[in-house]
């Protein structure tokens, strides 16, 4: 049990990395288009909010990967589809129970679905605060 909570924890720091990694580049990527958040059109909103929402959820990606990876390499997957299906269910907190890990390893499970919470909440921040200064900059240009 302490190994598993060892290695949960090591891939939870694994993903807070790429975590931070995903989110300086979501930062760049909403400064260099900033000049669209100022525009009030309907696209350039779109055009910004979407961008954001894929950098974030390749991130998020990534992590569930990361966990795959772990997942093959303690022998609990043979392919890596299916470790990564699994992982998604787990990071995502869905628990649909159709694939499980052998009772060695199934701690693991829990631990990745904490971390997807946490993870998903840091995007989710991360995206409304985007959101919410392209409807400022929208109501602001309306005033004027």
């Amino acid at each position: 049990m302490l190994i598993n909570i060892l290695l949960g924890l090591s891939v939870m720091l694994l993903c807070l990395l790429l975590q931070i990694v995903l989110l300086l580049t979501a930062v760049r990527y909403y400064k260099r288009n900033e000049h669209l958040v100022r525009n009030p059109s309907f696209l350039a909103g779109v055009t910004v909010t979407t961008g954001l929402m894929i950098l974030l959820v390749l991130g998020n990606l990534g992590q569930i990967a990361v966990w795959a990876g772990l997942f093959v390499h303690l022998g609990e997957f043979e392919r890596f589809a299916d470790a990564f299906y699994h992982s998604a269910v787990n990071f995502a907190t869905l628990g649909y129970g159709d694939v499980v890990m052998s009772p060695r390893h199934r701690l693991l499970g829990p631990l990745e679905s904490v971390n997807g919470i946490v993870m998903i909440g840091i995007s989710t921040s991360a995206f409304t605060a985007a959101l919410q200064r392209i409807m400022r900059n929208a109501r602001r240009a309306k005033r004027l």
